[in-house]
């Protein structure tokens, strides 16, 4: 398989349906902080009453929704759950059927599910526009960088003349990337890699769109192993790889030493990305 067959990204699809719902469970028991960070560190509830007020009905375009994570982040840890009468129309955009099905279930009020787009960004129907809201959270990584500007413009096109696009997107340093590229070159060396927040920043800005980047940092602890070897293998969606076999690896094995502390526990860094995004 090419790189520009998009070898990541097919194993990334795989991945999202029932057989890999433990793998997956083990995963957000770490990766739910990724959402509550963001959730937390923008006024969310504010901006979207604001909306709400003068829009009456807020129409949000969820870009690779996955199971629907950060809306419920949203109403966990800001003060969105508490709004009465406001409605936050959420359309849901994922190749995957799996996770469209997960994500409309995990919706909850204010948010209300709108339409299902069973398709990739670079794929969205042209008639989907005019959007208050679009956002693609930790979503855009199996996106191959020959494809981004597609995926930009199908964005873009989305937003209405005054909406907000929001990405937040891990950058070459996190460990999402850092990781993935280490298994990479150990396991699948002409493998696609992970599209980094970089390369992203700068599609939006050469397609014209007005940018605004906030630095995010936080570290992911773990202290189970079988905690750790799902989470880890959901990082590469390959869960043929044990924790054992990664420890094996002088690769791998070096990468997950330097970042245990004296405890015995895992902490991975993440430096993301929030980019906000104006037409």
């Amino acid at each position: 398989m090419s790189r520009e067959a998009g070898d990541t990204r097919e194993r990334s699809l795989a991945h999202w349906s029932e057989t890999g719902r433990a793998e997956m469970d083990a995963f957000y028991r770490v990766a739910t902080l990724d959402y509550r960070e963001l959730a937390e560190a923008w006024s969310w509830d504010a901006f979207l009453r604001e909306r709400a007020a003068t829009r009456g009905e807020v129409r949000i375009l969820d870009v690779a929704c996955g199971s629907g994570k950060f809306p419920t982040a949203l109403r966990a840890h800001t003060g969105l759950g508490a709004l009465e009468g406001t409605r936050l129309v959420l359309d849901l955009l994922d190749p995957s059927a799996f996770s469209l099905r997960e994500a409309r279930a995990s919706l909850a009020p204010p948010m209300v599910g709108g339409r299902d787009f069973e398709c990739t960004l670079q794929d969205l129907p042209a008639e989907a526009t005019d959007y208050d809201v679009v956002w693609a959270v930790h979503a855009l990584y199996a996106l191959p960088e020959a494809e981004l500007r597609a995926g930009v413009d199908a964005f873009l096109r989305a937003l209405a003349p005054d909406g907000l696009g929001f990405v937040a997107h891990a950058t070459r340093s996190a460990h999402y990337l850092a990781f993935y590229e280490a298994y990479l070159s150990r396991f699948r060396p002409e493998g696609t890699p992970f599209t980094p927040a970089e390369a992203v920043i700068a599609a939006f800005r050469d397609a014209g769109a007005k940018v605004e980047v906030r630095p995010l940092a936080y570290e992911q602890v773990i202290d189970e192993d079988a905690v750790l070897e799902g989470f880890l293998q959901r990082c590469l969606f390959d869960a043929t790889l044990s924790l054992s076999a990664m420890r094996r690896d002088p690769v791998l094995g070096a990468y997950l030493e330097a970042r245990r502390d004296e405890g015995g526990r895992s902490r991975f860094r993440q430096d993301v990305s929030m980019i906000f995004i104006r037409r």
